[in-house]
């Protein structure tokens, strides 16, 4: 049975664990700083942050007070839009690295890309930052490189002007918000899709349908929407600051969703999403 040390072997055969703990929106200090060290006290071994966040410090600091040992845990950050370009891409994961207290990120992402409205140069401006990336690569600084938010079109400009392809892809991805086509051209071209918001932004909670389902297998409706993204074959991320449901949160190994729920939920209409669309995404 899997559990969460299992893993997900990425293009370049670096392992990502099957399901991270995301620290979107928590604040830094003691909050990030303890629920971090719950979350890996708890088995997680997998965490994941943003320069944006403006938690890497106490995301560091909690990696560290928990004991596990820094090469047991897979860990991400997010190069924020203000960065772009080879050289600022560069400055600013030597930024991440300190923050963080570490000599090496195991995943680094462009945060969101530079998109044709408002940005006529957009696809250059991304082949030029994806240019920093590839250099940290090389430099070993970081173990793996990927982006988040990329649709299909940022992903193909990219994989025509680049030498590497991104590894991960992570995406807003849950029930009622699944992204097909991004999914499908990742799939396609061996990019592993990872999930923000799998729980819809809380809003999933409390929707009947994926409480009903839940209540079949006696699980809640946030473990329904980690195994749904689980069963897609996408990572899923999901963050509480509770220990309690951060626990409950991984304890999506001991039961799968039919065919028949999957589609169900497949189906639903647009549920949760958070409103955030690479087509507006920041300027910089």
């Amino acid at each position: 049975m899997e559990n969460l040390q299992s893993c997900r072997t990425l293009a370049n055969g670096v392992k990502m664990p099957c399901v991270g703990y995301g620290t979107w929106q928590t604040p830094s200090g003691d909050v990030a700083r303890d629920s971090v060290k719950a979350a890996l006290e708890l088995g997680y071994r997998h965490v994941d942050t943003a320069s944006a966040y403006e938690n890497e410090e106490s995301v560091g600091e909690g990696i560290r007070r928990s004991g596990v040992r820094r090469d047991e845990i897979f860990l991400t950050t997010k190069q924020w839009t203000s960065a772009r370009g080879r050289e600022q891409t560069i400055a600013a994961a030597e930024r991440s690295l300190k923050a963080l207290g570490t000599d090496y990120l195991d995943l680094y992402l462009i945060h969101w890309p530079a998109v044709k409205k408002g940005t006529p140069d957009w696809a250059d401006i991304n082949a030029e930052t994806w240019s920093g990336f590839e250099k940290l690569y090389r430099d070993g600084k970081v173990r793996a490189i990927g982006v988040s938010n990329f649709l299909v079109e940022q992903l193909e400009a990219l994989k025509s002007r680049s030498e590497i392809m991104p590894m991960v892809d992570q995406i807003e991805f849950h029930p009622g918000y699944v992204q097909n086509a991004t999914v499908d051209y990742c799939r396609a071209n061996g990019i592993q899709v990872e999930a923000w918001s799998p729980l819809g932004c809380g809003r999933l909670l409390s929707d009947p349908l994926v409480a009903k389902v839940g209540a079949a297998h006696g699980k809640s409706a946030a473990q329904v929407c980690v195994r749904y993204a689980m069963q897609h074959g996408v990572v899923p991320l999901p963050k509480s600051v509770h220990p309690d449901r951060i626990a409950a949160n991984a304890q999506v190994f001991d039961f799968a969703l039919s065919d028949g729920e999957m589609k169900a939920l497949d189906a639903m209409p647009q549920t949760g999403y958070s409103g955030y669309h690479p087509d507006d995404a920041p300027a910089g």
